[in-house]
């Protein structure tokens, strides 16, 4: 999947999205060890400085680690990982429902819809 990079925000806040999802998603499984900051900048089309600070927040915040000689890591903390994954979905939920509001539907009616919606996909 390519690198999609907006300007409306920081490029190093994209790049940490970007990696933070493919780690919840299973791209990148606990323990793995993470492609070297040249590699995954010049993946990115970005300044290895930048990969370097999303990477480092990434660090920061307990989902990537570093041994010194060997590079970064996948944490294996698999709690970290559920958690991170359902306050993903549950702000993809919320962002959801705030775009159905401003259609002007409401929140019965979303369900209602959701719940159609997925007894024909099961047919």
């Amino acid at each position: 999947m390519p690198w999609e990079l907006d300007n409306d925000r920081p490029i190093y806040l994209q790049l940490m999205e970007r990696i933070q999802h493919d780690i919840i998603s299973g791209v990148y499984k606990p323990g793995d060890k993470i492609p070297s900051v040249r590699d995954l900048a010049l993946d990115a089309a970005v300044n290895p400085n930048t990969m370097q600070k999303a990477l480092s927040e990434l660090e920061r915040n307990g989902l990537v680690y570093s041994q010194r000689t060997s590079g970064r890591f996948i944490t294996d903390d698999e709690e970290l990982l559920k958690n991170m994954k359902m306050q993903l979905a549950t702000e993809h939920i919320r962002q959801f429902f705030e775009q159905m509001h401003q259609l002007g539907f409401s929140d019965d009616e979303t369900l209602q819809m959701i719940q159609e919606t997925l007894r024909r996909e099961k047919q």
